[in-house]
């Protein structure tokens, strides 16, 4: 590594090691069932920056802080981001460290994951969860941040937001539905874009309303047993994956069901499945193996969501109060994701 970059890019996050850290108090006044929504973004806002996964590149740092310099915020890395622990960005308790520094730190007022990869679920139980509560603010990502949004959710009772990492494709469909939501603060319906990419394929038709939660498949499957998962009941389950051949998403979709949260959901919307093909000749598709589990519990559902491993996604809130139209393959906020 260039010894020059190398301390560049530290320096952009090495005020986190001066920087007076906010005293963590409990605000009594928060009832613990009451779901709490960060605040918005501003332009001119810092933007914190953590690896809570895999392993970061210098070259991802700097493309990253270049494109979010463009879209007008300040960044701040988190103090272990270029740490190597084989195949995880550092050690355990240093990745928390960084989640915690990023939360009590009053400049920073959002935070995003720079990839992800394999290692959330590992840091789950080290997190102060009363800390996230106490000081609400944005966490984006997705993929393996899955873990993180889920149990962020669940346990600190705070909207989270299921989106692009630092290093995604942040072009203009990603960059508007991230801009309404997180720092206007709109009322959006999202729909796909009307390309053949954006096509949707109907399990079940009709609409219903209730809290979204979701994420990654194999990272949700990871998770069950836990202490981690948010309610299901009466919620509405989105997922999304990448690289798995459909026995796979069958066998994942057999323990969501035997687990009992596929019957417990009132609607379900599968995104995208990137490189997800069937091997074999004897074999089902994705459609076929969604509709074997989805269509029998009629309940509205869909499959094409624009969420995923894909260039263009919806900035989805974890735990939002939503309406969703599977003939139309749409997702309506029945309130705003921020305060």
């Amino acid at each position: 590594m260039n010894f020059k970059r190398r301390q560049f890019l530290l320096t952009l996050g090495i005020s986190s090691l001066f920087t007076p850290i906010a005293p963590v108090i409990a605000n009594n006044n928060l009832s613990p069932h009451r779901i709490i929504k960060p605040p918005k973004l501003k332009l001119g806002d810092t933007i914190g920056f953590i690896a809570p996964a895999g392993l970061v590149a210098e070259k991802d740092i700097e493309k990253a802080t270049l494109t979010f310099a463009k879209l007008g915020f300040k960044i701040k890395l988190g103090k272990h981001i270029l740490d190597r622990y084989g195949y995880l960005a550092g050690t355990d308790h240093n990745r928390a460290q960084d989640i915690h520094l990023m939360f009590a730190d009053p400049a920073v007022k959002a935070i995003i994951a720079m990839r992800g990869g394999w290692g959330c679920n590992r840091i789950l139980p080290l997190l102060n969860y009363p800390l996230f509560r106490s000081h609400p603010k944005i966490i984006l990502g997705y993929s393996d941040i899955t873990s993180l949004l889920l149990a962020i959710n669940s346990r600190s009772r705070l909207i989270t937001f299921h989106g692009g990492v630092a290093t995604s494709t942040w072009n203009d469909f990603t960059v508007n539905y991230w801009r309404r939501i997180l720092l206007t603060g709109e009322l959006l319906t999202m729909e796909n874009s009307p390309t053949p990419a954006g096509k949707v394929e109907i399990i079940y038709p009709g609409t219903v309303q209730g809290k979204l939660i979701g994420g990654n498949l194999s990272v949700i499957t990871a998770m069950i047993g836990s202490a981690y998962l948010p309610s299901f009941y009466n919620n509405i389950l989105f997922l999304e994956d990448i690289g798995e051949d459909v026995y796979r998403i069958d066998r994942m979709l057999t323990q969501l069901q035997n687990f009992g949260i596929l019957n417990q959901i009132s609607g379900f919307i599968f995104g995208q499945c990137t490189n997800c093909q069937s091997s074999g000749k004897q074999t089902f598709t994705l459609r076929e193996i969604l509709q074997q589990y989805i269509q029998p519990l009629k309940i509205p559902a869909w499959y094409g969501s624009m969420i995923g491993h894909i260039q263009d996604k919806f900035t989805i809130p974890v735990g939002l109060n939503v309406e969703i139209d599977a003939d139309q393959g749409s997702i309506k906020m029945l309130e705003t994701a921020v305060s």
